[in-house]
């Protein structure tokens, strides 16, 4: 199972005040003192992710309240699995349910996601990659999401490594004026061409990695010829599921896809309380 992200903690605490505000006025209708059992199932087949983030709402909520799970992240649960046990309090299980099973919902769709994807690059080497565009405030929670989906990290953000885009091109003069500055920095540095007399500039320059933005399958069969091995490609734009292992049998090294984490359709949980 991958790391977990370093600020689960605060994104919780962030959620609950959001749902709470000044307090769960309908919880407040069942006694304080009373005890409840509860169980979480998937009404479909998913990859399960986002446990830690759901154990954390109930921490901060009532740390009396246990939580045992029957599967771990990155587990495949099928339609009608239990994924976890609660007891403890009524009223925070109650007043908890809406941000535990958000976060629920949503890791495991996008671990869901891309696992399918990844599943279609069976037999090849190429890597998948997430990116940027993730929702606001849970770019780690999604990030973890992709790893326990079997999909690989593309930098964290723009503080951990360089992408050289058609803009950064144009103010710095060119790509290989772009790169001369870039190297200064001491991190990774990735340039994206748009054609192949740009990617011959890019190597040239010294750039460790090419995003080859919008490039067709013959273009693509081109660049890795012309690369020769010397960085590595980086496929971006226009991935789907219909031409993905299209893409893969290029020879490229990574594929990156945005639909990972912004098309996102949540995985259907339901807790039930016992009786």
């Amino acid at each position: 199972m991958p790391a977990l992200p370093a600020n689960i903690s605060d994104t919780v605490r962030t959620a609950l005040q959001e749902d709470l505000g000044s307090g769960d006025r309908t919880a407040m209708l069942v006694p304080a003192s009373a005890i409840a059992r509860a169980t979480v199932i998937t009404r479909e087949s998913a990859v399960l992710c986002g446990s830690a983030w759901f154990n954390e709402v109930y921490r901060q909520l009532d740390p009396a309240i246990t939580v045992s799970w029957d599967a771990q992240d990155g587990d495949p649960i099928a339609p009608g699995k239990t994924v976890c046990r609660l007891q403890g309090p009524a009223r925070a299980l109650l007043s908890g349910e809406r941000t535990a099973l958000n976060f629920l919902q949503l890791l495991s769709g996008t671990a869901t996601l891309t696992h399918d994807y990844v599943s279609l690059l069976s037999g090849y080497s190429t890597r998948l990659l997430d990116t940027r565009k993730t929702i606001p405030g849970l770019r780690s929670a999604q990030k973890y999401a992709v790893l326990c989906g079997g999909g690989h990290n593309h930098r964290m953000g723009l503080f951990d490594a360089i992408l050289i885009k058609e803009n950064h091109i144009l103010a710095a003069g060119s790509i290989s004026a772009a790169v001369a500055q870039a190297k200064t920095q001491g991190v990774p540095i990735e340039v994206e061409v748009e054609n192949l007399k740009q990617l011959e500039e890019a190597i040239a320059a010294g750039a460790d990695t090419l995003l080859l933005d919008n490039f067709d399958l013959a273009h693509l069969r081109k660049a890795v010829a012309l690369n020769r091995g010397r960085a590595r490609l980086e496929v971006s734009g226009s991935v789907t599921k219909d031409n993905i292992r299209a893409i893969a049998a290029t020879g490229v090294d990574f594929i990156s896809c945005g639909a990972l984490t912004k098309h996102i359709r949540a995985i259907d949980f339901s807790m039930r309380f016992d009786d």
